[in-house]
C-alpha cells in the first residue's frame, strides 16, 4: 500500500533524513519509533505530501507523489501531532466543514460525520465547542477528521501525546480497531504503546533508519546468545564455582538468594545453542537441585535502548548496531 524508497530529506540549516527505505502493506499498523528529533515526523509529511523529499521516491496506493500528488493526498488520512482544529466551532460544525474539504457530497454530509463521531466516541459532545473539550478529546476529534471519506491510510503522529493514562487505552484500543479497515503508520516514542498495537517496527536515529522487523523479530536478531535465568537450590559459594567453570557460558550474574538455601542468577551463553540442557547437566553433576529454568528475551525497551544510545567516546560513533536497515551517518529533525 506504501512503498517508501531511498527517501532524503535535506535542509540548509538543519539536519534532515537521509536514504529511508520501508513498505507497508494493506492492513498492516506499523509503528515509526525513535527518540524526540530522531526525523519521525519528517518522514511522516513527506508521505502525505506536506513536504517532498529532496531524493526519493514515495508511492500510495500505486500513485507517486511526483506525478500525482493530489491522488497520493485522497489517499490518506492525517493526524498531525497538533490537531488542525478551529476551537470556536462546535465538534459537528467542525466536522462537516473538513467533509466539504475532503470531497464529500452534500447529501453524504450528514451521514458521515455521524459515522466518524460514533467511530471515535463524539456523539455526546457534537454540540460542543472545540475549545472546551478535554485534550482526549480533542485528540478524538482530530482523528475523525482524518477518519472522514474513509481513506485507506491513516497517518497518525503521536496520537496519544499529553493524554493521561484513560485516554492513552481509549486512543490506543481505538487505532487498534480502526487497524482492520486501514492500512495505519502510528508515530510514537512510547515503546509499550508500539509494542501493544503494532505489527511491525521500524526505529529511526538522528534521520537513520536503524531498524526494521516485528518486535519479536528485532529481539531474536539482536540477542547474542541465550540469556536464562535459573533458580538453584544451594548457596551462593556452591553455585558460582560449577557457573565458572563451564566454557559456555559468557556471563553470569547474581540475582538474589530466595528461603530455603535458594539462589537465582542470569546466565548468557556464547552461542545459540541448547543452553538449559547444558545447565541441566551441569548443576545435575555437581548434585545442586536446578529448580527452575526461564528464558530472557529482549523486552522492546532494551532494544530500543541498543539501537538509539551513543556510546560514551564521541570519537567512535560507529559503535551502534544496525539491524535490517542502513549504518547511522546523518541526524534528523523531526
Amino acid at each position: 500500500m506504501i512503498e517508501v524508497s531511498n527517501i532524503t530529506k535535506i535542509y540548509p540549516n538543519q539536519r534532515g533524513v537521509k536514504n529511508i527505505n520501508f513498505t507497508v502493506a494493506k492492513g498492516e499498523l506499523l509503528g515509526l519509533l525513535g527518540p524526540n528529533g530522531a526525523g519521525k515526523t519528517t518522514i511522516m509529511r513527506m508521505v502525505t505530501g506536506y513536504l517532498y523529499p529532496t531524493r526519493g521516491t514515495i508511492k500510495v496506493g500505486g500513485c507517486d507523489l511526483f506525478d500525482d500528488p493530489l491522488g497520493v493526498r485522497k489517499q490518506i488520512g492525517y493526524l498531525p501531532e497538533i490537531p488542525p482544529i478551529y476551537p470556536e466551532m462546535s465538534v459537528l460544525d467542525y466536522l462537516k466543514f473538513a467533509a466539504r474539504l475532503k470531497g464529500v457530497k452534500k447529501r453524504e454530509l450528514n451521514a458521515e460525520t455521524n459515522r466518524v463521531m460514533e467511530l471515535t466516541g463524539l456523539e455526546q459532545v457534537r454540540r460542543q465547542l472545540i475549545g472546551s473539550l478535554s485534550k482526549g478529546f480533542r485528540q478524538r476529534v482530530g482523528l475523525a477528521q482524518a477518519l472522514l471519506n474513509s481513506p485507506p491510510v491513516l497517518i497518525l503522529d503521536e496520537p496519544t501525546v499529553g493524554l493521561d493514562p484513560k485516554q492513552i487505552i481509549e486512543i490506543r484500543n481505538l487505532i487498534s480497531n480502526l487497524a482492520h479497515e486501514h492500512t495505519v503508520i502510528l508515530s510514537s516514542h512510547i515503546l509499550p504503546e508500539v509494542n501493544l498495537i503494532c505489527n511491525r517496527v521500524v526505529i529511526i536515529d538522528q534521520g537513520q533508519l536503524v531498524a526494521i522487523d516485528t518486535p519479536d523479530g528485532l529481539a531474536r536478531q539482536l540477542r547474542e546468545g541465550q540469556k536464562v535465568e535459573i533458580t538453584v537450590k544451594g548457596s551462593r559459594p556452591e553455585i558460582e564455582p560449577v557457573l565458572k567453570n563451564v566454557k559456555e557460558i559468557r556471563e553470569w550474574s547474581f540475582l538474589e538468594t530466595l528461603p530455603d538455601n535458594t539462589c537465582r542468577f542470569l546466565v548468557q551463553s556464547e552461542t545459540e545453542g541448547n543452553l538449559q540442557e547444558l545447565l541441566f547437566k551441569t548443576f545435575a553433576k555437581a548434585d545442586l537441585p536446578l529448580l527452575e529454568m526461564r528464558t530472557v528475551n529482549l523486552s522492546l525497551e532494551e532494544i530500543f535502548l541498543q539501537l538509539t544510545t551513543e556510546e560514551d567516546d564521541p570519537n567512535n560513533p560507529g559503535n551502534k548496531p544496525s539491524v535490517s536497515g542502513p549504518g547511522k551517518e546523518d541526524a534528523a529533525n523531526g
